[in-house]
């Protein structure tokens, strides 16, 4: 099989289940630190000439991160395109083994993907009155934050932390800074994807509010770092 992945997290996963399967990837691809394959544009803006011509067997993308217009480009030209969604943790499980089976890694299940369940499983529910309200940004200028029906929205939840925003009809919608500095919020969440938020650059803007600074991968990838995002998430958010 000849691979290529228009999604980081999926990169990952293919990338550390079967070494040698991927012929392409994103710029955006960071994971893992070493691989080593032809890059071919950004999630948004891949060059699709450049993903035909290294022939593959396979393309695997996503509906919210990849656009369709590309994708149906693709498939235009003769290429077999696997198009995921993932809006909650289960959904993640059950499209990750899809991924993995078209791309040929084998009848073997990795052990990161069992380590992954075992690790979201093991949470201890969270008493009611110990749960937290949360805004989530994720970008700025104009301010963005997490709406309804997102993976991320849905992480949160299950580490006790409910997004203010989760009823929003958008699923990502634009707040006006004075409207989330008033929603409410016993915190903010602050990731460092996709706009990098940092110690200066984001907890500024709530002055009122307790800000929690997390990796992105831990709270919005779906891939082997899913393994380690249930207790890295708790222990940020703690």
């Amino acid at each position: 099989m000849r691979v290529v992945s228009l999604v980081p997290s999926l990169t990952e996963a293919v990338a550390v289940s079967a070494p040698g399967l991927l012929v392409g990837a994103t710029d955006w691809c960071a994971h893992p630190a070493d691989l080593d394959v032809v890059r071919i544009g950004g999630t948004k803006n891949p060059d699709v000439a450049a993903v035909v011509a290294l022939r593959p067997d396979l393309v695997i993308a996503n509906e919210e991160e990849n656009r369709a217009p590309d994708l149906a480009e693709l498939r235009a030209a003769g290429v077999e395109v696997l198009v995921t969604e993932v809006r909650e943790l289960g959904q993640a499980f059950t499209e990750l083994e899809r991924v993995l089976a078209a791309a040929g890694c084998g009848t073997a299940r990795p052990r990161w993907l069992d380590e992954a369940e075992e690790a979201w499983s093991a949470l201890e529910p969270v008493d009611p009155s110990a749960r937290r309200k949360a805004i989530v940004p994720i970008w700025r200028r104009p301010w963005m934050v997490l709406g309804h029906d997102t993976f991320a929205g849905d992480l949160l939840a299950r580490i006790g932390v409910d997004n203010v925003y989760s009823a929003h009809a958008e699923r990502y919608p634009r707040i006006p800074l004075d409207e989330l500095r008033s929603a409410g919020a016993d915190l903010v969440v602050l990731p460092d994807e996709p706009y990098r938020f940092t110690a200066d650059d984001g907890p500024e803007a709530f002055p009122s509010l307790p800000a929690a600074l997390v990796d992105g991968r831990h709270l919005t990838w779906y891939g082997p770092s899913l393994a380690e995002a249930a207790r890295a998430l708790s222990a940020a958010l703690r």
